[in-house]
């Protein structure tokens, strides 16, 4: 979009307006983006949380256990965590993109650029 910006026609004043509009823009959508993610990631924490609490029922488990199939749900427990924990962390690498103003490859996604000139464009 910058390159656009650039290589439009348009003087001083109406570029400058919108090079700062752009900016505003993208400050807001990585905001909004950052927030959308760490609230996923709180979501993750409150999840491994209560699964953390059916563990607890690991500490009256003893090896004389004669329901095998305790160990097989805490063994389930245990790869629900490591998979909502694998979750939480791609989404605050993920907020580290954002924060970077990376943007993230989206494969097959073009960005063509309008016709349309603001009022301040040269000979408009």
């Amino acid at each position: 979009m910058r390159a656009v910006l650039s290589g439009a026609n348009l003087d001083g004043h109406c570029l400058e307006m919108l090079r700062s509009t752009f900016d505003r823009f993208l400050d807001l959508e990585t905001r909004r983006m950052s927030k959308r993610l760490l609230t996923g990631v709180r979501h993750q924490k409150q999840r491994i949380a209560a699964l953390l609490g059916l563990l607890s029922d690991l500490d009256q488990i003893t090896e004389t256990e004669t329901d095998h199939t305790v160990f097989v749900e805490m063994a389930l427990l245990f790869e629900e965590i490591s998979r909502t924990a694998t979750v939480a962390a791609a989404s605050l690498r993920e907020v580290d993109v954002v924060k970077a103003n990376e943007t993230p490859p989206v494969d097959g996604l073009k960005i063509v650029p309008s016709q349309w000139a603001p009022h301040c464009a040269n000979g408009k």
